[in-house]
């Protein structure tokens, strides 16, 4: 990595933190202001969530071809502003009609950072360094959403709208701190759409799809999302208060171990991951999420006492956390792999795509199958968790050696390298 390059990923880690920090003021909010303090209602307040995750999959497809053509930088600051724009009219919005227009700005903003952000990762790491910059990246999302939320917590009032007013005053401002911080930024030069001119957009698209380890990768992608994340704040959160009788501070608590798992053991887990093929990481990550949902089994099904429940669902997101804890480094590295070269910011904005599908999928399905059925629920998200091990296992035989566990490659010399979509690996010969 070059001098530049080092000073370019500093500034985006700082932009990381500082967009994960004002999303963490208002996100654990977002239901409560638009439903009581704005008075607004149950309905509206899930419209306003079913907005971001809508505004999400109509921009992700164009959000790729812009970031392939223009680069992640410019797309990057559009997105951040389009956002602040909409975090400040979401907090001076009082009807209805103005909430969900706010909600479809920000939700668009936010959606389109993400692939940016890791695309920028890519371009400005090496193969050596990316799992690393990726685990740093995730760690400080993690961090900043954290500290965003206690703050926010300090601040808010339900009886004041001005407090929440306040809180998405702070969100926009700290995305176009983040606009100032980028804006300078030197970028390392990566190769554009424009240098390949007979790519068009469906091409590029099709050319994707043709790649079978990133088509299974996306499958894999969407169920260990809908199987975690998409459970967080829905059907997990409802089957603790319904089957297990946990209370809403040892909901608290719970979330609170996923994200200091997050944070002390990230580095530690790298050491640990990073060296090791990646297929097989994710399928221990599988294993890893059955034993997190056979202890929510028992908090919930179990005969145990009401602090032996309350122990078993903390430990569940411990679990989940750890589980998170190793595929950052994996996951999205092995993305950035799989893109020939130039396209990274298509296949990010893809798998960024895969994500919120099944970040909308994960809630409805889990929501009401957690709260009513609570045994079917376990079992059907324990055999999800098993599938992420066999489907992990299956993409490890797609991946070349180099994708699947690029450090042995650290000193060989590649003489020949196929395209990804081909399925061809790179022929490597070891130094003398």
């Amino acid at each position: 990595m070059t001098r530049a390059m080092g000073a370019a990923m500093r500034r985006i880690h700082v932009g990381n933190a500082l967009s994960a920090f004002g999303l963490g003021f208002t996100v654990p909010y977002l239901y409560v202001y638009v439903a009581q303090v704005r008075g607004l209602g149950a309905m509206t307040a899930g419209l306003v969530l079913a907005v971001f995750a809508v505004a999400a999959l109509i921009v992700l497809p164009f959000a790729g071809r812009a970031i392939v053509r223009r680069g992640p930088l410019p797309v990057l600051l559009a997105a951040l502003v389009t956002a602040a724009l909409g975090a400040l009219s979401l907090g001076l919005a009082g009807g209805a009609a103005t909430v969900l227009l706010s909600a479809a700005a920000l939700g668009a903003g936010q959606a389109v950072m993400q692939p940016a952000l890791a695309t920028m990762i890519v371009d400005c790491s090496s193969a050596d360094t990316r799992s690393r910059a990726f685990a740093l990246q995730f760690f400080l999302q993690n961090l900043g959403l954290g500290v965003g939320g206690l703050i926010g917590g300090h601040l808010v009032d339900t009886t004041r709208v001005s407090s929440f007013t306040l809180l998405f005053a702070i969100e926009a401002a700290m995305f176009l701190l983040l606009v100032g911080v980028l804006a300078t930024v030197r970028m390392p030069h990566s190769p554009r759409m424009e240098d390949a001119p007979g790519q068009s957009g469906r091409g590029s698209w099709r050319q994707l799809l043709g790649n079978r380890a990133m088509v299974q990768l996306c499958v894999l992608g969407f169920v260990l999302f809908f199987a975690c994340y998409g459970q967080f704040e829905s059907g997990l959160s409802a089957y603790g208060v319904e089957a297990a009788g946990i209370s809403t501070s040892a909901l608290g608590t719970a979330l609170a171990a996923n994200t200091l798992v997050i944070v002390v053991a990230q580095f530690a887990v790298l050491k640990l991951v990073e060296r090791r093929r990646r297929s097989r990481v994710i399928a221990a990550v599988g294993l890893i999420w059955s034993v997190a949902w056979l202890a929510a089994g028992y908090a919930g099904l179990g005969h145990g006492s009401r602090e032996m429940a309350t122990a078993a669902f903390v430990s569940t997101y411990a679990l989940f956390g750890l589980g998170e804890a190793m595929l950052s480094p994996t996951v999205a590295p092995l993305v950035a792999d799989l893109a020939p070269e130039g396209m990274a910011g298509q296949y990010n904005s893809a798998f960024a795509l895969v994500k919120q599908l099944a970040l909308a999928v994960g809630p409805a399905v889990g929501g009401p199958l957690g709260a009513a059925l609570h045994g079917p629920y376990i079992v059907t998200f324990l055999l999800f968790s098993l599938g992420i091990t066999v489907l992990a296992l299956r993409l490890g035989r797609q991946l070349t050696a180099v994708q699947d566990r690029p450090w042995p490659a650290r000193g060989t010399r590649v003489v020949r390298r196929g395209g990804a979509a081909a399925g061809q690996g790179a022929e490597l010969v070891e130094p003398r």
